[in-house]
């Protein structure tokens, strides 16, 4: 496999992840972290780090975005037990 391939495939699996996490509103930020050492709010940091890496600059609160699937304070407000 090629490295654009690999790629392709690690960003789709990314994509899946997060569309994993925004359909499940129930399981809390905390929970993810008791259990998989990662939350939400990790993915967004990684992702704007990831971003900067390249010369791309995304605020937090757009990353957070990405990842919530909505403003982050719109999230918390709904979903944050």
């Amino acid at each position: 496999m090629n490295d654009t391939r690999k790629k392709e495939l690690q960003s789709a699996a990314f994509e899946r992840l997060i569309q994993h996490l925004r359909e499940r509103k129930d399981v809390q930020n905390l929970d993810l972290m008791n259990l998989a050492g990662f939350c939400r709010n990790c993915l967004s940091k990684w992702y704007r780090e990831e971003a900067k890496k390249k010369g791309i600059e995304i605020s937090d609160l757009d990353a957070r975005e990405h990842v919530y699937g909505m403003p982050y304070s719109k999230w918390k407000e709904k979903y944050q037990k």
